[in-house]
C-alpha cells in the first residue's frame, strides 16, 4: 500500500512538473516567437513590436485566436511587413503564458 501511494504521488510529481515547464511562457517566447518579433517584443523588418501596441491591450481571446490561427493575406494586420503571421501549435496553458509575457515586454 505504500508503494503504491509513492508512486502516486511521484505520477502527480510529474503531471505538474510537466505543466509548469510548458507554461514557461518567456521560453515558449523565445522558442516560437522572437525570432520575427525580436528577443525583447521590440519588432523587426519581418514582425511588428508589442511594446505600445493596442491590440495587446486588448481582448485575450483575440490575442489567442492569433496565435493559434495566426493572420494571412487579407487579415493582415500589419501589410507591411512581408510574411503572415504563421499559426503556432501550442496548448492552452503555453498559450496563455505567452501572452502574459508578451505583456510584460
Amino acid at each position: 500500500m505504500r508503494t503504491i501511494l509513492w508512486i502516486a504521488v511521484f505520477a502527480i510529481t510529474l503531471a505538474f512538473a510537466g505543466t509548469a515547464m510548458a507554461a514557461d511562457g518567456g521560453k515558449v517566447f523565445t522558442q516560437k516567437c522572437s525570432a520575427c518579433h525580436g528577443a525583447k517584443g521590440e519588432g523587426t523588418a519581418m514582425a511588428p513590436a508589442f511594446k505600445g501596441n493596442a491590440f495587446l491591450e486588448g481582448d485575450e481571446a483575440a490575442i489567442k485566436e492569433v496565435i493559434v490561427k495566426g493572420r494571412a493575406k487579407a487579415a493582415k494586420k500589419y501589410p507591411k511587413f512581408p510574411i503572415d503571421m504563421l499559426p503556432q501549435k501550442l496548448s492552452d496553458d503555453e498559450v496563455t503564458a505567452v501572452i502574459a509575457h508578451i505583456k510584460s515586454l
